[in-house]
């Protein structure tokens, strides 16, 4: 009876309680051994397999889509916040290492070909952190979605970002000849042939992504951009009137707001006007105020407070 007990009992719970220990011990060693993880690991990685379930989804490869669309949104936004800065060069992305993005994208628009607004995500974001995968992604739309105008359209954007004016020109014209795409198209192509590198040509591009797209973060780049450019337009003019002081009176400006006046009556492209807040100061179009670099006798924008890129 006692031989049995023993060999019922005892034995298997001295074993379970000899695991358990080995276990405990185990754990330990391999948390002080555990090697160094590098600074952009992500859980992620582990699945990022989705695209390989297509035709294997039941059905549900639109929904798997859209996890990988909104997963795609949270990275990014995840990396902006736990970068702890102040101001995302959204021209650079880079500096976040969102290496996952384009992963994230292409099984998006793997599971969904016909996932527009994914296309669309790319083709403004990719190109702040690999041109190339930027290229890749528009043109795979494309190759879905031969009808599409508006992925012609950010395909030409992503050409004419990088400088390759005749690429977008093509891109563009391509587009134009789409049913329903805008008259704004065909202008852009030739826009691109004659001065495919000036402001006009920029504010022409943003201003049709800020009309055309319902996705937030294109707009909102879009918006970034318009206000980028007329600030630079406002800090020429603004310029030009600190050396005609500085000739005419021998000296700079004490204060920006000595030219105020004369500015006023400047007409600045695209119909815009000088701004001033209530304390009289020029403003830019987010609202910070501009301030006077004596030294040099130039404007400059307020690193601390503006909304623009600081150069």
């Amino acid at each position: 009876m006692r031989s049995n007990l023993l060999k019922n009992t005892v034995l298997p719970l001295t074993i379970i309680i000899a695991g358990f220990v080995a276990v405990i011990g185990l754990s330990g060693f391999l948390d002080r051994n555990r090697p160094a993880l590098p600074a952009d690991y992500d859980d992620s990685d582990l699945t990022m397999n989705g695209s390989r379930l297509k035709g294997f989804a039941l059905g549900f490869e639109g929904l798997m889509a859209d996890w990988y669309w909104m997963r795609s949104l949270q990275y990014i936004g995840g990396k902006i916040i736990s970068s702890n800065s102040d101001f995302v060069n959204i021209d650079d992305l880079s500096g976040l290492n969102p290496r996952l993005l384009y992963p994230l994208l292409q099984n998006a628009t793997d599971l969904d070909p016909h996932f527009i607004a994914a296309y669309s995500y790319g083709a403004i974001v990719m190109p702040a952190i690999d041109k190339d995968k930027a290229i890749e992604i528009a043109q795979k739309g494309i190759a879905n979605n031969p009808d599409e105008w508006r992925l012609y359209q950010y395909l030409g954007y992503i050409y004419w970002k990088i400088g390759h004016y005749d690429q977008a020109a093509e891109t563009y014209e391509r587009g134009a000849a789409i049913a329903g795409a805008p008259p704004f198209m065909r202008l852009m192509a030739a826009s691109m042939q004659t001065e495919g590198g000036s402001r006009s040509t920029a504010r022409e591009i943003f201003r049709q992504m800020l009309a055309d797209s319902d996705d937030p973060l294109v707009r909102l780049t879009a918006e970034r951009r318009l206000n980028e450019l007329d600030s630079m337009d406002e800090r020429d003019a603004i310029d030009k009137a600190l050396s005609d002081f500085r000739e005419r009176m021998g000296r700079c400006v004490n204060a920006l707001s000595e030219i105020a006046p004369a500015l006023l009556q400047v007409k600045l492209p695209a119909g815009n006007e000088f701004m001033v807040d209530r304390s009289g100061n020029l403003i830019d179009p987010t609202n910070a105020p501009y301030l006077l670099d004596k030294e040099n006798c130039r404007v400059k924008l307020d690193a601390a407070h503006t909304g623009l890129p600081v150069k």
